[in-house]
């Protein structure tokens, strides 16, 4: 039996041998050693991003990789973005296919990871036009307003008699995001505000994180099949059962929508009905006059997509602006003047005021770029031949954005570790042009959330400097190690000291 196995072990290596040579024929972009099997995966170590940053050091802006039996394209200069993103965007329009994708998004039918066609456009349009457009916004801020007033009272209540409080952050923001998206799709918060220093209310986030943050990336199975086959450490049968679990708490969603909607029809004017409107009815509406495609899976994938796109990513980037701005005092007095003289002691700011607002966008842009919270964005993936930076790109190549990489290069950034808004004042609307920041995606699979994740953010971050002093917890720097994976979070939860504004005492009263 050993002398099969060394056959079939001398076959296999030859025939990589082979492949390998025929690939170098091909004017492939530059590569480190390959391994037979198993590829470039010995490179490779957490945080993902910075080991790929490394490799791009050695190897250039385009690097190949192989990753057990698939194929990556790995890039980190704009130029080479950009030309990925226009001439060959539609080439790279679709996402690859994962074990996840298929066992936890409805069979990919999740607008983050559906194949590129006219479902994927049906859905996109959904999301723009029902959720994302400039008047549904302008309709859901009520929402963002409410929960954003919400998180000011519980720390203006927690600071009640005390001269100086801690505060840790990460579950507060994270309660303020899942609010914000549970009452956009049913019309009413995953935690009330009465639950939610209880342990209860701690358990029920928890919970419903548990249940929709697994990763919709790849994992060891994706890069060797005949891991799946024989049923790999149970990874597909845990994501089965999961699921499972999922679909029963979306169809329960969905079934609570129904009835809610019924009862509202017998008591509420038409108006009144399609003005109150949530995500889950207006989907269900829409499946009257088209049943054939919006199914329940393509429901539920719909809610799915605004829990895992819109949640840990808003809170994420809070986090991270928040512990910027307290390494920063001079900063964050800066962004402080900035609010009172726009908008004063005797109100608290509201969306309209964010326009008014333009170094507070200054520092959340400069947050994204020193901390992308996808630091890889999503992955896309080649359904034709194509040329990159006049290398030859074969058909079924993953393709990698290091904007990491891309947002702290030297070449593009004047000193690009050092926390400075000022970089972006000089800039239309405080954006950078080009492709070298890119928090958000690019080209058409770009996020379509991305106003509505930034007026989250704006008005939460703008808020709390207008209400509250902030400090760090000790005279010590705060510390700003991010943890890999497949979001940029912080590794330790951020404390910050804060006590109310003697100016802001009887705003924050009446809240």
């Amino acid at each position: 039996m050993e002398k099969y196995y060394s056959y079939l072990a001398f076959l296999l290596t030859v025939v990589y041998i082979i492949k390998l040579l025929s690939r170098r024929n091909l004017n492939s972009p530059p590569s480190p050693f390959c391994w037979p099997i198993i590829g470039h995966l010995h490179l490779l170590r957490p945080p993902l991003y910075k080991a790929l940053e490394t490799l791009s050091l050695r190897y250039g802006p385009i690097l190949s990789l192989k990753l057990g039996c698939r194929s990556f394209l790995v890039v980190s200069s704009p130029s080479v973005v950009e030309e990925c993103f226009t001439k060959n965007d539609i080439v790279f329009a679709n996402r690859p296919r994962t074990m996840a994708g298929e066992r936890l998004a409805y069979n990919l039918t999740s607008p983050v990871v559906a194949p590129y066609g006219h479902s994927w456009r049906n859905l996109r349009r959904f999301a723009a036009v029902e959720i994302f457009s400039q008047m549904s916004l302008q309709k859901s801020s009520i929402i963002r307003r409410e929960e954003v007033n919400s998180l000011l009272r519980q720390v203006f209540k927690a600071s009640s008699g005390k001269s100086k409080i801690n505060v840790e952050f990460r579950y507060l923001f994270s309660l303020l995001a899942f609010n914000i998206v549970t009452r956009m799709v049913t019309g009413e918060p995953c935690v009330g505000e009465e639950a939610a220093g209880t342990d209860v209310g701690k358990q029920r986030l928890k919970d419903l994180k548990d249940i929709y943050f697994p990763s919709l990336m790849m994992n060891i199975c994706d890069f060797f099949p005949a891991l799946r086959w024989i049923g790999y450490k149970g990874l597909e049968k845990s994501m089965i059962r999961l699921q499972a679990k999922r679909d029963e708490f979306l169809q329960r969603l969905m079934e609570e929508s129904k009835q809610k909607k019924t009862s509202s029809l017998s008591t509420s004017t038409l108006v009144d009905v399609e003005k109150k409107r949530t995500m889950i009815e207006s989907l269900l509406s829409l499946r009257e006059s088209e049943p054939e495609f919006y199914t329940d899976d393509v429901i539920k994938s719909m809610i799915l997509m605004m829990y895992v796109a819109g949640t840990d990513t808003t809170a994420t980037t809070l986090e991270w602006a928040l512990l910027l701005l307290l390494n920063h005092p001079d900063v964050l007095q800066k962004v402080r003047a900035e609010i009172d003289n726009q908008v004063g002691h005797e109100r608290l700011l509201n969306e309209l005021d964010l326009a008014k607002l333009p170094y507070l966008r200054c520092v959340i842009n400069e947050t994204l770029r020193l901390f992308p919270t996808v630091p890889l964005l999503l992955p896309h993936f080649s359904t034709e031949d194509c040329t990159v930076g006049g290398f030859q790109i074969p058909r079924g190549t993953t393709l990698l954005v290091n904007a990491w990489f891309i947002h702290r290069d030297p070449k593009l950034w004047e000193e690009p570790t050092r926390f400075k808004p000022e970089r972006f004042e000089a800039t239309s609307n405080g954006e950078i042009d080009g492709f070298k920041f890119v928090p958000f995606g690019i080209g058409r699979r770009s996020c379509p959330g991305a106003g509505m994740g930034q007026r989250i953010i704006s008005l939460t971050l703008g808020a709390l400097i207008q209400c509250f002093d902030w400090e760090r917890p000790g005279k010590e720097m705060v510390d700003m190690t991010p943890g890999g994976g497949f979001i940029m979070y912080k590794t330790k939860p951020l404390e910050a000291v804060c006590s109310p504004r003697h100016s802001m005492t009887t705003v924050l009263s009446q809240l």
